[in-house]
């Protein structure tokens, strides 16, 4: 599926109302682009009206769209790019020669829009399971590991339900560096699909050092940067996706539910664990298929 300006939009707001967030921030820059898209979408709905007559066609100048709408952000293929060589050696010497890359990485350095210290990943990388979420947070950015905080808490809890903890699994972020806002302190934003674009080779060569059986996209940033695929946590989780090979499980973001204490909600997560245990042969009990359903 191509991405457009206006779906990568209307995703990054989708992003942000899952989060939490009610207010966002724009630049001069992206106030043109809005009011561009809004002048063109009224007058092409004038011209679709049937009570107004329709206009002679005037030839319009070409113009080259900025780089933050490049319709083509999000390609359908999803491989590592040949920019990276990984070296020889195991695979713990690949992952810290990618931290040491991802930590002065020039093509989120350049954007100018993340902020410096450098989060990576957790876990054990001799695993059969990767869970990949979108950016750090204030308490990632401050204890420099993934998911910690009540979101990471709330992670945790979903783990062991499953029967499993943090040094089990891996996990990782897209982008590795927080988001920035002016005047900053505990507030935080969904990385931008131009901040998630810059930063995913380095997330693509860690799928392949780590080689999972499968991997948990938590949230729907993290699942369109992974999947080049639009849409919500909603139309997307209930079915496996595929990158190169390696299925993927979409769920809603751990802070999602930490919003929300609708067992249903809970329970839609569960199912989608569920079906990774299934999946992955790992034993499930009754007590665990009966998790969050309700009570007769």
């Amino acid at each position: 599926m191509t991405s457009t300006p206006n779906s990568l939009f209307r995703h990054y707001l989708d992003s942000l109302i899952q989060r939490g967030t009610t207010r966002a921030s724009l630049t001069e820059e992206a106030r043109d682009v809005l009011r561009t898209w809004y002048v063109t979408a009224k007058k092409g709905s004038r011209a679709h009206s049937p009570s107004s007559p329709s206009p002679r066609p005037e030839p319009q100048p070409t113009k080259t769209p900025p780089p933050s709408t490049n319709p083509e952000l999000f390609p359908e293929e999803r491989k590592p790019s040949s920019s990276i060589t990984l070296p020889e050696g195991t695979m713990e010497d690949k992952l810290q020669y990618l931290r040491d890359l991802a930590q002065n990485w020039k093509p989120a350095r350049d954007l100018n829009s993340l902020r410096d210290t450098m989060v990576f990943a957790t876990g054990n990388p001799h695993t059969q399971l990767m869970l990949i979420g979108e950016a750090p947070g204030y308490y990632e950015e401050v204890q420099r590991e993934p998911f910690v905080g009540r979101a990471g808490e709330k992670l945790n809890q979903i783990l062991k339900a499953m029967g499993l903890s943090r040094d089990m699994v891996y996990i990782s972020n897209i982008v590795k560096f927080r988001p920035s806002l002016p005047n900053q302190r505990t507030n935080n934003r969904a990385p931008t699909p131009e901040e998630i674009e810059a930063c995913l080779p380095i997330i693509m060569h860690e799928i392949q050092v780590i080689q999972p059986k499968m991997i948990i996209a938590l949230g729907g940033t993290a699942a369109v940067g992974l999947l080049g695929e639009q849409g919500s946590v909603s139309s997307m989780r209930g079915r496996f996706h595929d990158l190169n090979g390696i299925p993927v499980r979409v769920t809603y973001h751990p802070s999602y539910l930490l919003r929300s204490d609708n067992p249903r909600e809970k329970r839609k997560v569960w199912e989608d664990m569920l079906a990774v245990m299934e999946r992955m042969g790992m034993p499930v009990s009754e007590k665990q298929r009966g998790y969050f359903l309700p009570r007769e």
